[in-house]
């Protein structure tokens, strides 16, 4: 019984030395965000936008971009990227499922599925918000060392293994969102169009 007990009490005694002594890297992004294309083959941006120092108080995110693109037809499409590097003072990854809410938008549906995108499958959620007469369909993911990820749990677990194997804790967070008045399926299409084009760019610019 006292071998048993201490067997416990040194386990505990190694956490705590391990959680003490512990601390992960703050990983760079492999290109700042800035340098992000203008142009994604038939894509334009039309504008630029930045988070206010309040909400970056908040996110301290390590790198942002926020940028809007036209399609040939017209078509109007927001990427947003947040990198978190990880590392002391870093922050988290904020789910829009809290985010959203706290902005005036109302969540109208939500779910995750998968879609192929070139060789690979992309993990992601597509969700429909509302907020007044003004409907938003988005599609987003998380990243963590090149896996795409579709769910809050598995992207802690996956920063969780990281720290512990590779002392890395460092995420991406990948969100695009279109407006949409009525034809839903028309919004998805736009998307998921919009994410298989702007994939390669994106991933040249996250680490893996």
């Amino acid at each position: 019984m006292k071998a048993h007990f201490l067997a416990i009490y040194l386990l505990l005694v190694a956490a705590g030395l391990y959680l003490h002594l512990h601390s992960d890297l703050s990983v760079p992004i492999n290109r700042p965000l800035q340098q992000f294309p203008a142009a994604v083959n038939s894509w334009r941006m039309t504008d630029e936008g930045q988070l206010s120092g309040e909400v970056q108080n908040v996110l301290k995110a390590s790198d942002v971009l926020i940028r809007q693109y036209q399609g040939p037809q017209g078509e109007k499409v927001q990427l947003y990227i947040g990198y978190h590097g990880g590392g002391k003072g870093g922050g988290e990854i904020h789910s829009p499922k809290h985010c959203l809410p706290g902005s005036g938008w109302l969540e109208h549906s939500s779910n995750r599925y998968t879609i192929k995108a070139g060789k690979d499958d992309l993990n992601l959620v597509q969700a429909v918000y509302q907020k007044g007469e003004s409907s938003e369909f988005f599609l987003y993911w998380y990243q963590v060392r090149g896996k795409s990820l579709s769910e809050e749990f598995s992207l802690k677990g996956q920063q969780i293994l990281n720290s512990v194997l590779h002392r890395r804790r460092d995420a991406s967070f990948i969100r695009v969102s279109i407006p949409f008045q009525g034809d839903e399926r028309q919004a998805k299409a736009v998307g998921e169009r919009f994410v298989k084009e702007f994939l390669p760019a994106i991933r040249t610019f996250l680490p893996s």
